[in-house]
């Protein structure tokens, strides 16, 4: 079995959050906009104002958040599945779904805690915008931020929201990276629908597993992201229970799938290309190793 550099992971999902990030600003704004507003805003409108409001370049604020993002909670969370995959696999058995669903979260819990600073600072920069005006961080950008959240907060500040960013970033791993592998090893051995061919290990197969194992983490994940984003956005010391509480008062169950759609249209999109480019380079990765 090749062996990979631990640091694939993170640039395969760099180069996938670079195409997606709109989608994921939409995302954030929705879940954090006050329940007061009367009319809750669709993707398309959201992204239509805030083009409208600040121009195109603004669909990429908190971008260097995003990449910083990437490279830290991804590459420890991807690059700790494969490095555990791989230990299972050295008997020449490959190992069972289970056994890959519990690597994959516990890759995920130190992905989490790897990359909490960086959410923070991301979920801040993308919700800015529609915080009042007295509110706002003016993040520069992720470094400038990351050092104005030290200096204001301290460590505690570091560690806004920890307990539901890794439980997210558990169950994003397992129903994302996880389930990724699982489905590829099932329609592996399924034909392909309508012939009597197989799928082969192949672009198309990478395509069909990952879009399944998109939707599937947007389901799972979607109460753990909304509740982390009302989390790490608020300024005050509100807990997790409080924000709980006081948001099933208001919006009922329903608020812990609020941004479902734009959630799905970046992470499906997000998970196709993080596993295509992660395929991509690992394959050119191989290549280079053998010549």
């Amino acid at each position: 079995m090749t062996s990979y550099p631990f640091w694939l992971g993170g640039v395969a999902a760099s180069l996938a959050a670079s195409c997606t990030h709109p989608l994921d600003l939409a995302k954030v704004r929705m879940q954090t906009l006050s329940p007061t507003i009367a009319a809750r805003p669709s993707t398309f409108s959201t992204i239509k104002y805030a083009i409208r409001e600040s121009g195109v370049r603004s669909l990429y604020t908190g971008l260097s958040a995003s990449l910083m993002r990437q490279m830290s909670y991804s590459l420890v969370r991807i690059g700790t599945y494969e490095s555990l995959k791989s230990r299972m696999s050295q008997d020449g058995n490959k190992p069972t779904a289970a056994r890959l669903l519990l690597a994959a979260c516990l890759a995920g819990a130190l992905g989490g805690l790897a990359g909490n600073p960086a959410d923070i600072i991301l979920v801040r920069m993308t919700s800015d915008s529609v915080r009042p005006p007295d509110q706002r961080y003016g993040y520069r950008n992720a470094i400038a931020g990351l050092a104005s959240l030290i200096r204001d907060e301290g460590a505690k500040g570091l560690a806004r929201g920890l307990g539901t960013n890794t439980a997210r970033a558990v169950l994003m791993n397992a129903s994302q990276v996880g389930s990724y592998d699982v489905f590829k090893g099932f329609l592996l051995s399924r034909n392909i629908p309508f012939t009597n061919s197989k799928f082969k290990d192949s672009f198309g197969l990478h395509v069909a597993a990952s879009t399944l194992a998109g939707t599937f983490a947007t389901t799972v994940c979607s109460p753990a992201d909304v509740l982390r984003s009302r989390v790490m956005s608020s300024s005050c010391n509100s807990g997790i229970l409080e924000i709980l509480k006081s948001s099933l008062r208001e919006e009922g169950p329903r608020f812990l799938f609020k941004g479902w759609t734009p959630a799905f249209i970046r992470l499906a999109p997000n998970t196709v290309l993080l596993f295509v480019f992660y395929e991509q380079i690992k394959l050119a990765w191989a290549k280079t190793m053998t010549s």
